[in-house]
């Protein structure tokens, strides 16, 4: 969406920062022997504390409230019995409604103690997005970001994930257009002010290629390597962009 008043950026602000919170609360509580469905239910408590609503159940009835997914567990991970264990590289994407309005976001956060690949592959994640925000002003677009991104990624040796973006959001989760993470020829649309989207390196150590499971939702490296993710939702201005999920 385009914010077009001052309302619509303050009723986005407010589910950002319940995002944030929630993001924040599960992030407190990643240890050895805790599982993802429990962390998925701080984040469920957290949401029904700030009157919110999951957006992945709410659009597309997935099970859970938010996806966690663990090690090559790229995204869209189903809360289950699974324990965490010391070295785990955990993904927690978190996506809120409140008001007919939704922001969405996601870290990388490592069971100490770290292992040294896992540590460099978020930290390259996380620079990715930075690098990728960088270049978010009005008249770049989306394949400006997506290079940016891809070649902050090779730089640190590891290779984005092709087939996941980031992309519009305000009114449901994926709105267009779509904001790859490299520079995909056909990504032509215009940042102009206003416009609300989401940068989100989707990066893997291994090849980049994916398989989705059996059970419809998770997707994972096909080659067993471990994967990061860092997401926020922005909002394109004249001069730099608004970080809606930022705590």
């Amino acid at each position: 969406m385009s914010i077009t008043s001052e309302a619509e950026l303050q009723k986005l602000r407010e589910v950002g920062r319940i995002v944030a919170g929630a993001i924040a609360a599960m992030e407190r509580e990643v240890r050895p022997g805790i599982t993802t469905a429990e962390l998925d239910g701080i984040g469920a408590r957290y949401f029904a504390q700030h009157g919110a609503r999951s957006s992945p159940q709410l659009v597309y009835r997935f099970p859970g409230v938010n996806c966690i997914s663990v090690n090559d567990e790229v995204v869209h991970g189903v809360p289950r019995d699974r324990r965490l264990e010391a070295g785990d590289l955990v993904k927690l994407d978190v996506t809120a409604e409140k008001g007919g309005f939704h922001a969405d976001a996601a870290i990388s956060v490592i069971v100490p103690p770290a292992p040294e690949l896992s540590k460099r592959l978020m930290d390259c994640a996380r620079q990715a997005f930075r690098v990728g925000l960088a270049v978010a002003r009005p008249g770049k677009r989306t394949r400006d970001i997506g290079g940016a991104v891809d070649r902050e990624v090779r730089r640190c040796g590891f290779h984005v994930i092709p087939e996941l973006c980031g992309h519009g959001i305000g009114r449901t989760i994926h709105e267009p257009p779509s904001v790859p993470n490299y520079a995909e020829p056909t990504a032509r649309a215009i940042l102009t002010e206003g416009l609300v989207l989401t940068i989100e390196p989707i990066i893997a150590a291994g090849t980049g290629e994916v398989n989705v499971d059996a059970d419809g939702w998770t997707v994972r490296t096909a080659d067993g390597s471990r994967s990061a993710h860092y997401e926020h939702t922005i909002v394109i201005t004249k001069d730099e962009p608004i970080l809606l999920t930022l705590q």
